[in-house]
């Protein structure tokens, strides 16, 4: 039974709103792989509250979650090259990067991102990878400034490439992240978004496999002690295409089945269309956002807002709204600095990809 919680607090919002690796590279058989471990601290039990705000009452309220696709904020090796991520990170300060987006996620209650790459100040040894090519990515931790300043308060870390450098990499970047007062979910760690007593559990987990379904399904039972309402948030499929592969369409029907209220994937590097499966939302592939892994990615993403109503206690209504971005404003290369589409007519082509409706948001 999901929990039944009066509102609590008074509080306010409602706002009408990598290049990876090939899944290969995750051997889910390998229990020493990185990306099966996590670090000595227990579930996150204390639910991250929203920013109060004015003008609703405590038992009467909207919460507005906004979330994106993969944010590649480091560079091939760490290194700096002219004209990738780390040398515009060096020229520019942490605001330039989300500059366009931030009044879309400082006015929403919560924005969580699915960000792949390693946080570490140390020269670590790079993890050995089977596939060719193969690409490894990291930044500084002070790179977390970057999302502290504009509004991005959590994290998944639950893909292939938070485990480039291993678990030592791993541990740095769960230590940055944390040190910057971000929340963060894994393979292994649910967190919890809340607001005026309305719970919102958020399960990040990686989907390489149909057979995988089945742990998160059981991470789903578990948050639904402790939550209102359950969000998978996974990382996996094949790359570069826009279509789901039939057997993530059938796990991620199957997560519905089993509990969940919403499933998002991430990691094909492109938008894959939504459905909606028994009153449920699916969306197979949020894309790119601000995007250090290629100097040209396929320019089209969506933040996906989803708004809660509730009232003493109870969800009284669930949407969502997709927002069309260029994943980059710079012309063929990419500058690192996402936006959103104002123009109709593009925007139109993309809402109308995500519904089925168009072969390509393009």
């Amino acid at each position: 039974m999901k929990r039944r919680l009066a509102a609590l607090l008074a509080a306010l919002q409602l706002l009408a709103c990598a290049v990876s690796a090939s899944a290969a590279e995750w051997d889910p058989t390998d229990p020493n792989d990185p990306l099966l471990w996590e670090p000595d601290l227990p579930e996150f039990d204390g639910p991250m509250p929203s920013t109060p705000r004015l003008g609703e009452t405590e038992d009467a309220f909207s919460m507005a979650v906004s979330f994106t696709g993969d944010m590649l904020l480091a560079s091939l090796h760490g290194k700096r090259a002219a004209g990738n991520f780390l040398d515009y990170a060096a020229k520019q300060e942490p605001e330039y990067f989300l500059q366009h987006v931030r009044p879309i996620f400082e006015a929403d209650d919560f924005t969580v991102v699915n960000l792949e790459n390693v946080l570490t100040d140390r020269n670590l040894t790079p993890k050995e990878k089977a596939t060719d090519p193969a690409y490894w990515f990291r930044a500084p931790a002070a790179t977390t400034d970057i999302l502290t300043s504009s509004g991005v308060e959590a994290v998944s870390l639950a893909n292939n490439h938070t485990g480039d450098y291993n678990a030592a990499g791993y541990k740095d970047t769960v230590k940055a992240v944390s040190a910057a007062g971000l929340e963060y979910g894994g393979n292994d760690r649910t967190f919890y978004l809340e607001k005026n007593g309305y719970r919102v559990a958020v399960i990040c987990h990686g989907l390489w496999t149909e057979g995988q379904a089945g742990a998160i399904i059981r991470r789903l039972k578990a948050a639904e002690k402790d939550s209102d309402f359950q969000v998978v948030f996974y990382h996996g499929g094949a790359e570069g295409v826009h279509t789901p592969e039939a057997w993530r369409v059938r796990a991620s029907r199957r997560l519905i089945d089993n509990g969940a209220d919403l499933v998002l994937g991430n990691h094909p590097h492109v938008l894959q269309p939504r459905e909606v499966y028994k009153g449920k939302e699916i969306v197979y592939s949020l894309g790119n956002f601000c995007f250090g892994g290629s100097r040209g990615p396929e320019n089209r993403t969506i933040i996906y807002q989803l708004i809660l109503r509730v009232e003493n206690g109870e969800l009284v209504n669930a949407a969502s709204e997709l927002i069309p971005c260029y994943v980059h404003t710079g012309g063929r290369v990419n500058n690192y600095c996402p936006a959103p589409i104002e123009d109709e007519v593009q925007a139109r082509r993309v809402l109308d990809f995500m519904d089925g409706k168009a072969k390509l948001p393009l």
